[in-house]
């Protein structure tokens, strides 16, 4: 029998089954951690086997290559599930699944993929991007890392930080520029593995406002060797790489934003039930109920734009101005969402014995995280505007 879900987006059964796992994970296995584990600022890498028992870190990974399979929209719901429990282990998953595996999955060579992605699917490696750097953000072509051609071998110095996961994994994918003169047409992608001499991580400065789950860290690259062999996909493509893997995070984050107002939606909707103020339900009152009935339609459009967003790329077509929109969207009202179920929630909602003021820190990084909310306005603007016929051509990238 159809869960409501299924039956209200009208999902296959495969992605309702994928559905339903995460699900269940996340309310058995992640939730009772989620608190503790943001207190302390520990990822908790005992739930990595049992994610991987359940595919969930291969999901969107070809059955040939030892993945689950998974069409985009099922591993969009994946992300939506765990993301109403716990914002670091989704995000955990869009770094090590969408950023990682999915890249080397689709722009690997044979040989690249039989040594990774078994690995990574099976949870004995971890992934991590190398990808964001103390002055390269939103401008990714601006990477000041440098690889440079040693023979048959490639040096690398530079230095990253903010990157997810970098403190337990064992395979990062490190950006560099080969042609600094070219700008990002000559950034270059590696695979390194991280026990290479030369490859160093710290944890980042300061108490991170959400996510704090998450293991973020600092990545030092000096002298770091790897094989020539080890660049991923075509010479130059680097930026193109990073482009098409930040593609899959997004999706993953506004799938995780849907998460957040889901559950912010159901926990604000019980309580102005349960609440009685002035001899009535608070839900009775009428701006807590406009309250709720916007943060409805939100979240129902935030939903509808992932899976929109999804379902192009499941039937091959191109998405991403679908999965910037969705991104945009769902993350800006993942974090209005959290403020109005705090607000009615007064001061039961501002302590973290619930997890309104955890998905309210998480929130807010959404709209920075693979790409900020700016930027996501930059990239539907051009598609909208179109290139300029009439402009000088320019100069360099």
């Amino acid at each position: 029998m159809a869960s409501d879900y299924a039956a209200r987006y009208g999902l296959t059964a495969e992605e309702e089954a994928w559905r339903a796992k995460a699900e269940a994970f996340a309310r058995t296995e992640v939730a009772p951690l989620a608190r503790e584990a943001d207190r302390a600022r520990r990822f908790p890498v005992e739930l990595l086997p049992k994610m991987a028992a359940l595919g969930l870190l291969g999901a969107p990974i070809a059955r040939a290559d030892g993945g689950g399979g998974a069409g985009a929209l099922a591993n969009a719901l994946v992300s939506e599930e765990i993301g109403r429990v716990d914002g670091s282990v989704r995000g955990f998953l869009a770094v090590h699944v969408g950023l990682v595996s999915q890249t080397v999955a689709e722009f690997g060579t044979p040989a690249q993929k039989q040594a990774w992605l078994p690995r990574l699917v099976s949870g004995e490696a971890v992934g991590c991007f190398c990808l964001t750097e103390p002055g390269a953000g939103s401008d990714a072509g601006a990477l000041t890392t440098r690889a440079r051609e040693d023979g048959t071998q490639v040096v690398i110095d530079g230095e990253k930080h903010w990157i997810t996961n970098a403190g337990i994994a064992k395979l990062a994918l490190v950006f560099a520029n080969a042609d600094p003169a070219a700008g990002r047409k000559g950034i270059e992608c590696y695979l390194v593995p991280t026990d290479a001499p030369g490859f160093s991580t710290e944890a980042m400065e300061g108490t991170e406002l959400g996510h704090r789950a998450s293991d973020h860290a600092r990545v030092r690259l000096t002298g770091l060797r790897v094989p020539a062999s080890s660049r991923l996909g075509p010479p130059r493509s680097g930026f193109r790489i990073a482009m098409a893997g930040l593609d899959h995070g997004r999706l993953g984050v506004a799938a995780g934003a849907v998460g957040i107002q889901a559950e912010c939606l159901d926990l604000a909707v019980a309580f102005a039930r349960a609440r009685r103020q002035f001899g009535q339900r608070i839900g009775d009152f009428q701006q807590i109920g406009a309250l709720l009935a916007d943060m409805k339609v939100a979240l129902e459009a935030s939903r509808l734009l992932v899976h929109h967003a999804a379902r192009r790329l499941d039937r091959g077509l191109p998405a991403t101005t679908e999965t910037s929109a969705a991104k945009l969207h769902a993350s800006e009202a993942a974090l209005h969402a959290a403020t109005q179920a705090l607000r009615i929630h007064g001061a039961r909602g501002y302590s973290d014995l619930l997890p309104l003021e955890r998905h309210y820190r998480d929130a807010i990084a959404l709209t920075i995280y693979e790409g900020t909310s700016e930027i996501q306005r930059v990239i539907l603007a051009r598609d909208l505007l179109g290139r300029d016929a009439g402009a000088p051509a320019k100069e360099g990238p």
